[in-house]
């Protein structure tokens, strides 16, 4: 068997040559060449891991959790352990680089997860029907639905592994959480996911872990305004191809570009390949040439994002006052000599929220003594606990900071 060293988890074993076969496959390898955190980096030095190394810590995480269950006598077959390893170790490969930007710019009425399915569905037919097990868990349509919660709930591996690891990578210590002390209390009850009560504190510290993460790193509003300037970059540079002007871009960046791609284009297996050549290098290798293009707005975009000239962004509980905002328009109007309408690409307001836990959707259960169960937001005697089922939403306005300057 082949064994990795995670710097999380230390050495890690990849439990089945169909596996290892799929992690040798060059659409995963892509995923080494898509960091995690997008552009995280610039708020965060550290934060460069990559999504390849979150499978896989994602995939090691399921083994231990179905071993945790079988010894709890929970009938788990090698062919089931199997497909959830596969389910979880292509969980997101059908991401894109800087993924959330590019569902706001190139890509239209599909998500990461939408690819990630019909990614599964080609491996399947080059693997000869062998991942069919592992799709049906990921899609939520096998018997055991337990599995499917594995891979995707509100206290899946997925979210286990990503916390400590990006906690770990950014040096955000309030990420940390006691993953393995909560894959030891899982437990299944009528094909649900829940866990022992034992680990309430666990689940409490995972939950507000979760909703610290969000403001601090996920949500952090010099990321949000550096993630927002590369959607408006790309989005201009759209317009520009999309209008015949001539725009650098590697020929599968250049697919999506010149062209509109929704859901049904993505029945095309050359556009589904081209995606899966996209990866990091190919979006800031185009940043970096566009910031020397003759369009002032794309060149300014680019500039900016290269340079780390990074929006100045403020954030409040209401929606930003219209006045301020056409106010702010005007000036980058005058500043660059451009058109009002334009100036949409430089003056950006809308709202972001921190849910870091929703019952309605699908609870985190406590399995009690006597074999009742009780959501944690009502067992938990932390008022904390209870507010985080809530949602919060904030709105942001950002502008240039050249504009201050």
């Amino acid at each position: 068997m082949k064994i990795l060293n995670d710097p999380i988890y230390g050495f890690i074993t990849v439990p089945h040559p169909q596996v290892l076969a799929l992690i040798d496959h060059p659409w995963f390898q892509r995923l080494r060449y898509i960091k995690q955190l997008g552009l995280s980096h610039l708020v965060y030095p550290g934060a460069l891991h990559t999504r390849f190394h979150h499978a896989l810590g994602a995939m090691h995480l399921m083994g231990k959790a179905i071993d945790v269950l079988r010894t709890k006598g929970h009938a788990i077959t090698e062919e089931e352990a199997l497909g959830a390893s596969i389910a979880i170790l292509l969980h997101d490969i059908g991401h894109g680089p800087f993924s959330h930007a590019l569902e706001h710019s190139l890509v239209e009425g599909i998500t990461h997860e939408g690819i990630s399915a019909l990614v599964m569905d080609r491996l399947n037919d080059e693997f000869g029907g062998g991942l069919e097990v592992g799709i049906r868990i990921f899609r939520d349509q096998y018997p055991k639905r337990f599995l499917h919660q594995l891979v995707s709930s509100q206290l899946d591996v997925d979210r286990i592994d990503y916390l400590n690891r990006d906690s770990f990578y950014t040096g955000v210590s309030e990420g940390v959480i006691g993953g393995e002390r909560i894959i030891t209390m899982l437990q299944v009850v009528d094909d649900r996911l829940v866990v022992e009560e034992k680990a309430i504190y666990s689940i409490e510290k995972f939950l507000v872990a979760r909703r610290l993460m969000y403001w601090q790193v996920y949500l952090h509003k010099t990321v949000v305004a550096c993630e927002m300037m590369l959607v408006e970059a790309l989005r201009r540079a759209k317009e520009l191809a999309l209008g015949g002007s001539p725009v650098f871009a590697s020929p599968a960046l250049s697919r999506f570009l010149t062209l509109h791609h929704d859901r049904g284009s993505f029945a095309d297996p050359k556009v589904l390949n081209d995606f899966l050549k996209l990866d990091d290098h190919d979006v800031m290798g185009a940043v970096k040439v566009w910031a020397s293009h003759p369009d002032k707005i794309l060149a300014t975009l680019s500039g900016d994002l290269v340079d780390r000239r990074n929006l100045r962004i403020r954030l409040q509980n209401e929606p930003w006052d219209p006045q301020r905002i056409d106010e702010l328009k005007r000036k980058v109007a005058d500043h660059l000599r451009i058109d009002m309408a334009d100036t949409d690409h430089f003056v950006l307001t809308s709202s972001i929220v921190n849910n870091a836990y929703d019952p309605s959707k699908d609870r985190i259960d406590l399995l009690y003594k006597d074999g009742s169960l009780r959501d944690i937001a009502e067992a938990s005697d932390n008022l904390g606990i209870q507010a985080l089922a809530g949602p919060v939403t904030k709105w942001y306005l950002a502008w240039p900071r050249w504009l201050d300057d």
